[in-house]
C-alpha cells in the first residue's frame, strides 16, 4: 500500500501509487514507527520543496528521519505553501527569495516561513482568498467546484494525481485562489516554477479517448 505522503494543491496529504516530480517536508517528522500519520500535519513553519535526487543521498522514506512528502510538480507545492529548498535547489531558492521580496533584495528563509505560515492556514484548514482570474499569474492554483486547477496562459489545467487534464478556458470574474498571496507575488515578479510534463499534453479522460 502506498504511504499517505502525496500533497495536493489544497495541502492535503493522501495516498497514491502515482509518482511525483518533486519531494519535500514540513520541518520534521509526522509519522510513527508503523509509518502512520499522527494528527499533526506540520512540525515547524519550514515547509520546503526539494529534488528527489541530490548528491547521491539515499533515504528510507518514512524511516527514522523527517516525513518525506511528494508533489506532482512545483505549482502544486507552491499552492500548498511550500518554498524551494536552499540546499538542494539553491539557484531556484535564490530566484524565489528575490521574487518574494520584489526583486530589490533576497528574502531570508525565516522571513518567508513566517509569512507563508500565516497565509497557508486558517486554523488547521487551507486558507484561500479571492482574486480576479484574469489577473492571476501562470502557476497559480484556483478551486472550482471542489477541484483544483492550475492557471497556464489562457487555459486551466485540472489537477489529478497522475498529471493534468485540460480544464477549459480561464474563467472571468473572481475565483477562489489556493496559492498563498506572497507566492502569487513571487510568480508575478518572475519566478518560474517546474511544471509536470503533462502541462504540454494534458491527460485525456478515458471516456474521450479514441482509437484508430
Amino acid at each position: 500500500m502506498p504511504l499517505q505522503n502525496r500533497v495536493d494543491p489544497f495541502g492535503t496529504l493522501f495516498a497514491t501509487p502515482a509518482r511525483g516530480l518533486l519531494m519535500g517536508n514540513r520541518g520534521g517528522r509526522l509519522h510513527d514507527a508503523a509509518q502512520r500519520l499522527g494528527t499533526r500535519r506540520w512540525a515547524s513553519r519550514q515547509w520546503i520543496c526539494c529534488v528527489p535526487d541530490f548528491r547521491g543521498r539515499r533515504r528510507t522514506v518514512w524511516g527514522e528521519g523527517y516525513t518525506e512528502l511528494f508533489f506532482l510538480d512545483e505549482p502544486v507545492a507552491l499552492s500548498a505553501g511550500h518554498r524551494p529548498c536552499f540546499e538542494c535547489r539553491h539557484a531556484d531558492a535564490v530566484a524565489f527569495a528575490r521574487a518574494f521580496a520584489g526583486g530589490s533584495r533576497r528574502a531570508a528563509a525565516a522571513e518567508m516561513d513566517r509569512a507563508l505560515h500565516a497565509e497557508r492556514l486558517c486554523g488547521r484548514d487551507k486558507r484561500t482568498h479571492r482574486r480576479r482570474a484574469a489577473a492571476l499569474p501562470d502557476g497559480a492554483f484556483v478551486a472550482i467546484g471542489g477541484a483544483a486547477f492550475a492557471v497556464k496562459g489562457r487555459r486551466l489545467l485540472r489537477f489529478t494525481p497522475s498529471g493534468y487534464r485540460d480544464g477549459g478556458a480561464r474563467p472571468r470574474g473572481a475565483v477562489e485562489v489556493l496559492t498563498p498571496p506572497s507566492i502569487l507575488r513571487a510568480l508575478e515578479n518572475g519566478y518560474r516554477p517546474r511544471w509536470h510534463e503533462t502541462t504540454s499534453h494534458p491527460l485525456v479522460p478515458r471516456e474521450r479517448r479514441t482509437h484508430a
